[in-house]
């Protein structure tokens, strides 16, 4: 693995422990009895952060599907395809419906 793959894998581990911690905080914000406006703007946070990871993911990967070559295969290519269908399914809100 090179080093720019590791500062990667690090960002997104990063960035994935901070959104377990926001997590855990909205837990305690709805035991501790706080507002349904500020419980929903901390889980919108949330959802715009696991977007935010996901696209990352999928732009690493797609860096990593044509590395080496000048043209992508077609395995290549049918890999890319399923990656981006799986993120497609990913729902991103009211205006992408």
């Amino acid at each position: 693995m090179t080093a720019e793959e590791n500062v990667s894998q690090e960002a997104v581990v990063k960035r994935l422990k901070r959104i377990e911690g926001q997590l855990r905080g909205i837990q305690n914000m709805i035991e501790s009895g706080r507002d349904c406006e500020s419980v929903l703007v901390q889980i919108a946070a949330v959802r715009s952060a696991v977007e935010s990871v996901g696209a990352l993911v999928l732009n690493n990967y797609m860096r990593l599907c044509f590395r080496g070559s000048d043209q992508a295969d077609s395995a290549a290519l049918s890999s890319l395809a399923r990656a981006i269908a799986v993120w497609g399914r990913v729902h991103v809100g009211e205006g992408d419906r």
